[in-house]
């Protein structure tokens, strides 16, 4: 795919079922649970995507799992987007292009001129018009049975600046709490909610459009953590690969997405909240209720025959785990025309992305790997990132294994470990003190020699309240202990215990079994359940020059305290439900 635009959903749905990648169901499926369960068994063993014919309480189908693989992705956007940025990269680098250079990047300046907005007549987004709206005949799903109501999830949400300084289009969670009322989850360092801030201070109402389907490059462009001042409508143009068309308003006010499916038009009053939430999030627990702004509807436009696209999230791996490594496979080129010195930067899915980053850097004088860090936790959404690793080492920082290895050989545990306290924290990360304040640290790894052979094997005894220790990786012992509330200062114990002195790092969970399941279980024990100013402990610690510098076991605590939100788990009655159902809708091979 790639050399045929895909225009809308259902072009992307017409894909997607010649190429085998889609399963039709006809019998009735309820959007509270009911259909989340489902997609969550398919999406499990790596199923297709897939399209709800009748759904309770709904004239309109639904359709999931669009982009949960990454041959989903490659029908959606082939590899024109991913070479263009490439070709673009290359093309910056060319400080003094001859004419020859130039005609070599004919076809990136013939992709170029694509690029932009166009306005069309007769958009399909304009057939249906509902004016007071109904959202209540949106088929808005409640995935977990402790969401505090139905939420749009795959919300194209679009603003403009009060002041005219460029647009935003942005996936922010969408609370339906009536027929013309929604919540609106506009976290910190969100592009929407800057606008939305701006409007507030002036006293004013900020505009809104909700968009809801349309082209695979739409939605995309609304999840890409772009710098504030990237247009997203041009994010989405490149990987459309042709101009995205927009329509008038009859009615006045932001253009349409021509070919969306759904188009709620209305307003955000400056200082009133409603509580939104909770609701299960992407790092694999509950995020709590708590107040934002209100979205007031004032018309609905549809297309006719509307397909409703929804997703879901929950614990790692979900769809949006696709999305995200193939985002970053699209943006990681011009990471280091933004960010001198980083070579290479991943962040991982497995931990909700914001939780755990990794970058490879350079190193050519005493510390420049500490300035490429600094770089990378100052740059837009990444600024977020609760644990970076960085590494000068000729290895791919997206294989984890590898690289904590590496690292642990080659970190000097007195001057490599940074932590900053007392600094935001994502919206959805409740291990800090408050919601949107905590922590986050720098693990450095540099060098070409090893400093250390790291332990493999364990054969020693533990401390009490601590139990079935397990090796997952050189270096890094997982043990079981006791409950926080049972016992705070485990990990203290822990880090003085001489036994263990030779190893660089203890990991102290709820559960060592759950935890060395698999990479994917050990990254989300790991990342998702510590903060670093809270919960990281050392044999001693010695302060040097405002520094202060370790000495192993380092203890990182990564069990459940009690401030924590729920791990989320499917609720007995819908698994009861689903199980009954499952086997007459879906084929035997995406029964789990």
């Amino acid at each position: 795919m790639g050399s045929k635009v895909i225009k809308d959903l259902r072009d992307f749905i017409a894909v997607l079922r010649n190429n085998g990648e889609l399963i039709e169901i006809a019998a009735e499926v309820d959007p509270y649970l009911e259909i989340a369960e489902i997609h969550r068994r398919v999406i499990s063993l790596g199923g297709p995507a897939l399209l709800f014919t009748n759904v309770k309480g709904s004239r309109f189908p639904v359709v999931t799992n669009l982009f949960g693989s990454s041959r989903r992705l490659e029908l959606a956007f082939g590899r024109r987007p991913l070479d263009y940025v490439a070709e673009l990269v290359r093309a910056a680098e060319e400080l003094t292009p001859t004419l020859g250079k130039l005609w070599s990047m004919k076809g990136l300046l013939a992709q170029t001129a694509k690029i932009g907005a166009k306005t069309v007549h007769n958009a399909p987004i304009l057939e249906e018009c509902m004016i007071p709206p109904r959202l209540s005949e949106l088929p808005m799903l409640t995935s977990w049975q402790s969401d505090g109501g139905p939420f749009v999830t795959l919300p194209l949400v679009y603003t403009e600046h009060p002041g005219g300084r460029g647009h935003n289009l942005g996936m922010y969670r969408i609370q339906r709490y009536d027929d013309n009322t929604t919540g609106i989850h506009w976290q910190i360092h969100k592009g929407g909610g800057f606008h939305y801030h701006e409007a507030e201070r002036r006293g004013e109402n900020l505009p809104l459009s909700l968009f809801i389907g349309g082209p695979p490059a739409l939605m995309l462009a609304a999840i890409a953590p772009l710098p504030e001042n990237i247009p997203e409508l041009m994010i989405a143009s490149l990987l459309m690969g042709g101009k995205f068309p927009l329509a008038k308003d009859p009615l006045g006010g932001h253009k349409l997405a021509a070919f969306a499916e759904f188009a709620a038009k209305g307003y955000v009053p400056p200082r009133q909240r409603r509580p939104e939430g909770p609701f299960g999030d992407h790092y694999g627990y509950n995020s709590l209720k708590h107040d934002y702004p209100v979205f007031h509807v004032e018309r609905l436009y549809h297309r006719r025959d509307a397909i409703y696209p929804a997703t879901v999230v929950g614990r790692p791996r979900q769809e949006d785990f696709f999305i995200g490594d193939f985002l970053q496979d699209l943006l990681s080129p011009l990471f280091p025309l933004v960010m001198s010195g980083v070579k290479q930067l991943k962040t991982f899915g497995e931990t909700g992305f914001h939780c755990l980053a990794a970058a490879r850097v350079t190193n050519r004088y005493p510390r420049e790997a500490f300035a490429g860090g600094l770089r990378i936790l100052g740059e837009g959404q990444l600024s977020l990132s609760k644990f970076l690793i960085v590494t000068d080492g000729d290895i791919d920082v997206s294989d984890f294994k590898k690289l904590w290895v590496h690292v642990l050989e080659r970190i000097d545990w007195q001057a490599d470990l940074f932590v900053f306290a007392n600094v935001s924290q994502d919206t959805l990360d409740y291990t800090g003190p408050s919601v949107n304040k905590g922590s986050k640290a720098m693990l450095m790894g540099l060098g070409e020699e090893p400093r250390r052979i790291l332990p493999q094997n364990f054969t020693g005894r533990l401390p009490p309240g601590c139990t079935n220790p397990r090796v997952y990786l050189p270096g890094t012992l997982v043990v079981q202990g006791s409950g926080y509330q049972l016992d705070p200062d485990l990990p203290k114990k822990i880090a003085a215990h001489k036994p263990l002195a030779d190893w660089p790092v203890v990991l102290l969970v709820d559960d060592s079994r759950a935890a060395t399941a698999s990479l994917q279980e050990f990254l989300w024990s790991f990342f998702t359940r510590f903060e670093p100013a809270a919960d990281i402990h050392a044999a001693s610690t010695t302060l040097f020059r405002f520094h202060p510098g370790l000495t192993p076991p380092i203890v990182f605590d990564c069990r459940m305290k009690p401030w924590y939100p729920q791990i989320l788990e499917v609720d007995e009655a819908t698994r009861i439900k689903v199980d009954a159902k499952i086997g007459r809708i879906l084929p035997a091979r995406w029964i789990p």
